[in-house]
């Protein structure tokens, strides 16, 4: 159960050969999981250019029960609808993040229900806490004085961040009303104005940032 040492990958400068992967995670139930191709690719030449650090140029895709699963230093989930763990998943998904790997699962319509009771499995003992505006993620390396943007809109109301902390880290990190990752793909696939992508860009960096540094 190697996974990658995260302080390690984060400090690897530019003319060197590690670099940063995302792995989307494939999971069951409907929900599209596959959705917006170009937003991680984007995200991590993004990440390149503002972190200082090699990317790779695409995501990697991968199963819970996967053993690959432990190599990956982040994980990113999304979709609109259903999702479900099985037993096994599940237990992988919490060895995977007590054992040093984040999980970013940012909603999309109709995915809130499904993923706090699938992460429920993982976690029997944990609570999504809300996230304040003057925890870290919001102010590196760019600074959210309000907390989340708002990118897209779902349900009504603010932008909501949540986490699930193990031992003082904040192992998965939950975005709620807000889609951060509808402004990561190409510029025509939503239609998002430019002031917007860019502030989804820059909370993407600063969310992958946080779980490569901690």
């Amino acid at each position: 159960m190697a996974l990658f040492p995260a302080r390690m990958i984060f400090c690897q400068q530019k003319n060197q050969q590690s670099r940063f992967i995302i792995a989307r995670v494939k999971y069951h139930g409907g929900g599209d999981w596959y959705n917006d191709p170009s937003a991680i690719p984007n995200l991590l030449k993004f990440i390149e250019q503002n972190g200082n650090l090699l990317t790779a140029s695409d995501e990697q895709r991968v199963e819970l029960i996967d053993q690959k699963l432990f190599s990956f230093p982040a994980l990113f989930l999304t979709g609109h609808g259903r999702i479900t763990f099985s037993e096994q998943e599940a237990v992988n998904l919490r060895k995977y993040l007590i054992h040093g790997g984040f999980l970013y699962a940012d909603d999309d319509y109709g995915m809130d229900h499904y993923f706090r009771q699938e992460i429920k499995k993982v976690f029997p003992d944990k609570e999504l806490v809300e996230i304040p505006f003057d925890h870290i993620i919001y102010q590196q390396p760019f600074y959210f004085a309000k907390g989340l943007p708002k990118i897209h809109e779902h349900d009504g109301g603010p932008p909501r961040g949540f986490g699930i902390f193990h031992q003082g880290r904040m192992v998965v990190y939950y975005t709620y009303n807000t889609n951060i990752s509808d402004g990561w793909p190409d510029p025509d696939v939503h239609n998002n104005p430019e002031a917007v992508r860019l502030r989804a860009l820059q909370m993407g960096v600063n969310i992958f940032m946080y779980a490569l540094s901690h």
